[in-house]
């Protein structure tokens, strides 16, 4: 059981660590391939962008031959894009290394979460999950400082070094210490008939189908959650430096605060599900958007200082890091033979929801504090009102059968 956790904390790692490692870098980088940083800003959308078009295949093919090849291709692809990135010399082929770096992480980070789904029961994977979502929570933190820390003795360069790097750890991981926890899956098709391959697909669909209203309702969570943390970092510099008038500085140490407390509360989560119910965590993560929805708009309106707006930052992530692992435990739970496919649904749903949503209110021209408190004020009004309305089905037999047999040491 630890390597499949280990190497599932490992797949999930290089998403947000491709993000974030470069960023310190990006005046140079700037400089030296001739292109503002402006420009090279888009290379956040051409990374999600790689990510969300190769999540689909990589989860179906995860389904069909295994999780274990997927993860050695996802960070093989990686490892090379990373070296791409940091050989490019013109704009146009870092954003194609940046593209080609989110095919490769979003093949890992969709690989991770199904074999969560396949090696834990629903009440373990709700626990590692919100887990690693304090472990993803530290990385925008370090990782802009160990950025740093290289570029004092090396140029820019070295930061796609040092991915290519865990790139080649991911893959030896996956390569040495994964054991494919898919091969049970494939071994059940011989029970529908003598010709699986031909049957396979619509057996699939009658028996686990995507269209049903649980799942829609937890995709519908998810992209929710997804869209108003991403929104909050998206907004962040603008309410601490230009509403709050901190200085960058002031701005580094809010954001390294918030995620502490998203570290703090992820890794409380697992013991408050040991006394609460899943729905009851889902739905005070719901109440704690409300709140921070509350004292953001009661700032925003003058009723409360400036500084208040902390106290509603520290709500957003402690909300967001309460329910998104329980929420993601429950929307792959009805899954034990494409889980694949629907952890590809699920990141698809995210990333799509969450660049839409930044997409049109800055199209629109609505101010970022309303446009953070219009996704948690709408958000968790839906949000709520799918909790409530939409209770998690019985375990199907097969499930059942399957967590029995994943379970067992």
């Amino acid at each position: 059981m630890i390597r499949f956790l280990l190497c599932s904390f490992a797949l999930v790692l290089l998403y947000p660590t491709a993000i974030d490692l470069y960023l310190v870098g990006l005046p140079q980088i700037a400089s030296d391939l001739g292109a503002t940083e402006s420009q090279l800003h888009i290379a956040f959308s051409v990374y999600l962008a790689g990510m969300a078009t190769t999540m689909f295949f990589a989860g179906k093919l995860s389904d069909s031959i295994g999780r274990k090849p997927v993860a050695i291709t996802g960070a093989i692809i990686f490892i090379f894009a990373s070296l791409l990135g940091g050989q490019a010399e013109s704009s146009n082929i870092f954003l194609i290394a940046r593209f080609a770096q989110g095919v490769g992480a979003g093949s890992c980070y969709v690989v991770a979460f199904a074999i969560l789904r396949d090696t834990l029961d629903d009440q373990r994977r709700a626990k590692v999950l919100s887990m690693l979502n304090g472990i993803t929570c530290i990385v925008p933190v370090i990782a802009p400082v160990i950025g740093h820390l290289i570029m004092l003795k090396f140029p820019w360069p070295s930061l796609f070094s040092t991915m290519a790097g865990m790139g080649v750890v991911v893959c030896l991981l996956s390569t040495l210490v994964l054991k494919e926890s898919n091969a049970n899956r494939r071994s059940k098709k011989g029970i529908e008939g003598p010709d699986p391959q031909q049957s396979s697909d619509a057996t699939l669909d009658s028996t686990e189908p995507f269209l049903e209203r649980f799942f829609i309702s937890r995709v519908v969570i998810t992209s929710i959650g997804v869209t108003t943390i991403l929104t909050y970092v998206n907004v962040s510099p603008m309410l601490v430096m230009d509403v709050m008038g901190f200085d960058r500085g002031g701005y580094s140490t809010t954001m390294a605060l918030t995620a502490l407390v998203s570290m703090l509360t992820s890794f409380s989560a697992p013991f408050l599900l040991g006394v609460f119910k899943q729905r009851s965590l889902m739905l005070f993560s719901q109440g704690l958007f409300a709140t921070a929805a509350v004292v953001l708009l009661a700032s925003g309106l003058g009723l409360l200082n400036q500084m208040a707006n902390l106290v509603g930052f520290g709500l957003i992530c402690a909300g967001f890091s309460i329910g998104f692992g329980v929420t993601m435990s429950q929307a792959l739970s009805p899954f034990s033979l494409r889980a694949g496919m629907a952890s590809s649904i699920l990141g698809i749903a995210q990333v799509c929801a969450s660049a839409f949503y930044i997409w049109l209110m800055g199209l629109l021209g609505v101010s970022a504090l309303n446009m953070l408190i219009i996704i948690l004020a709408l958000g968790g009004v839906i949000s709520t009102a799918l909790i409530l309305l939409v209770a998690q089905p019985s375990m199907p037999t097969s499930c059942k059968a399957n967590e029995e047999i994943t379970s067992t040491p």
